[in-house]
């Protein structure tokens, strides 16, 4: 079993424990004991007022927020812990790095590694994207920043997204760029959001689009001045927060249980295309000159 499991599996032994005693926090705040607060990992950072109901969870990964391994298991067990959180209504997802709100899968983890490191790897990816597109919680994207391929991924997998209007910052899923294909997941959740046509277009050519072109079909659902996201964030919140819970959820899973089962039951043949793909010779090689280019743009 993948280390990202063992991880949560430790945690549900010893965490929930100290959770269900605690709150979110292992101990609250002596300053404001009614604000709940976690900062025990280094690549996310988590806040959850009990007066609002709302969890801000803040990636810290610099440079630009990649989905390493440890950064995939650090978000599956703050998933973990704000659901069993009973004082937890909704969860924004936001970038404390400048410009970027995720820049997606570590490419490293891609490159030269082992296929049990890389079944790992992609075993903590579909963790990401269940505990995240499944969440009985409302879940908003407050986007700060570029959001390309799997940041792109996180992005439509919450309910809402709120995107700075800003022409530079760029969002969608580029993998072909890069030779590497979408899985059908990762298509599913596009083509649900923007609809077939263009999600046909934007997964073959790899496109980004602008802050204005992702409103206009529907990739994001507001834009506003950089500065305002998280607040706006948060105003919405409070306006989803005035529908009864049950009704919502049940509503949400009849949109997006079908594609989750769809990936539960083919979840080890999905690990097993992802590795026999990512370690083939000729994709090894195209994401080597992929690194390549970068290293020569720093230089």
């Amino acid at each position: 079993m993948a280390t990202v499991l063992r991880r949560l599996a430790r945690f549900s032994q010893t965490g929930l424990s100290a959770h269900r005693k605690n709150g979110w926090s292992f101990a609250l705040p002596h300053s404001v004991s009614n604000h709940r607060n976690s900062s025990t990992s280094s690549k996310i950072k988590v806040d959850l007022d009990s007066n609002t109901g709302i969890a801000v969870m803040r990636f810290q990964s610099p440079p630009v927020n990649s989905l390493s391994l440890d950064f995939l298991t650090e978000f599956a067990i703050s998933m973990e812990k704000l659901e069993l959180d009973k004082g937890c209504r909704g969860l924004i997802l936001t970038s404390a790095q400048p410009k970027v709100f995720s820049a997606g899968l570590d490419i490293m983890e891609m490159y030269g590694k082992s296929p049990e490191r890389c079944s790992e790897f992609w075993r903590a990816v579909q963790e990401m994207w269940i505990r995240l597109y499944g969440s009985s919680m409302v879940t908003m994207a407050a986007i700060n920043g570029s959001s390309p391929a799997g940041g792109c991924l996180m992005a439509i997998s919450c309910d809402y997204r709120i995107m700075a209007d800003n022409p530079r910052y760029s969002i969608g899923l580029n993998e072909t760029k890069l030779g590497i294909v979408a899985p059908f997941w990762f298509k599913d959740t596009m083509m649900n959001t923007v609809g077939n046509r263009e999600t046909e277009l934007a997964l073959q050519l790899g496109h980004l689009y602008s802050s204005s072109e992702a409103l206009k079909i529907g990739l994001v659902d507001r834009l506003v001045p950089e500065d305002k996201v998280l607040s706006t964030a948060m105003e919405t919140m409070a306006n989803w927060f005035t529908i009864p819970d049950h009704a919502r959820q049940i509503s949400k899973s009849m949109m997006r249980k079908p594609i989750i089962d769809k990936l539960l039951a083919s979840r080890e043949a999905d690990i097993k295309n992802f590795v026999s793909f990512i370690t083939k010779d000729s994709i090894q090689k195209s994401i080597g000159m992929y690194l390549e280019m970068l290293k020569k743009r720093k230089a």
